[in-house]
């Protein structure tokens, strides 16, 4: 895997994650992918910090305890008023060291003045100390979690002596919106991407870079939003000196 200088590590913790197919919610019964999305990390990075003259490419995830289930009853609302009875299975006692780095936006042209890699580096790295500008969640909101700095691959997991490895077969990766597309055939449109993960030795899984699935579904169009003075305030030029966050 290749090292990035603007990289963070962290690890987050929590009692239950549910990484669930987006496909299969509709049905009103949830139950949790045994590993990670790629989406549901994002999420949990950019609660840490995110701007967007940048977007956050999540490297790696190392799974540190055992993968276990528990299924719930719960009473979610109805479509049509009201509440139903339905059955969520969740992952429970989970931890997870996160690798991640970050690349400038390039369809955010307007916000070129911003494109301050040690500024959001430091930014990014003070905000992990502090465990994260927003709350922490591992999948749905009522998975809380906690995140804390550490150093990727230290410390032991429960997979460390795994041999082989295991397949997932066909699984969600994540959704490309428009504000980070960057392939032509994506732009200006919401795409839905699929991929095939594989857990290696010490419970590492290595993510695919998003524009690097193969399988993926056009669900419909947007457009970018245009950032400047009056919904944007991390440029320089806009506020006469320098940004302070």
């Amino acid at each position: 895997m290749r090292q990035y200088r603007n990289t963070i590590e962290f690890q987050v913790e929590g009692r239950y994650a549910l990484f669930s197919d987006p496909v299969t919610r509709v049905g009103g019964e949830k139950t949790s992918y045994h590993i990670p999305t790629y989406e549901a990390l994002k999420g949990i990075v950019e609660s840490i910090y995110w701007k967007p003259s940048i977007m956050w490419l999540v490297d790696e995830v190392r799974i540190m305890k055992p993968i276990q289930t528990e299924t719930k009853g719960v009473k979610p609302l109805a479509y049509n008023g009201g509440n139903e009875l339905a059955y969520y299975t969740y992952l429970k006692d989970v931890c997870y060291q996160i690798r991640a780095h970050f690349e400038f936006n390039p369809n955010h042209p307007e916000l070129e003045q911003d494109w301050n890699e040690n500024k959001h580096h430091n930014i990014a790295r003070r905000m992990v100390q502090r465990g994260g500008r927003r709350d922490i969640f591992l999948g749905t909101r009522e998975c809380q979690a906690f995140a804390e700095p550490c150093v990727f691959g230290e410390g032991k997991s429960y997979y460390d002596d795994m041999t082989g490895e295991l397949a997932y077969g066909f699984m969600y990766h994540g959704i490309t919106y428009a504000d980070e597309a960057v392939l032509p055939e994506e732009k200006n449109k919401m795409t839905v991407r699929f991929w095939r993960p594989v857990m290696k030795r010490g419970g590492v899984v290595a993510f695919v870079r998003p524009e690097e699935c193969t399988e993926k579904r056009f669900i419909r169009k947007m457009e970018v939003k245009k950032f400047g003075k009056g919904n944007f305030s991390g440029l320089e030029e806009f506020s006469g000196k320098e940004a302070v966050d």
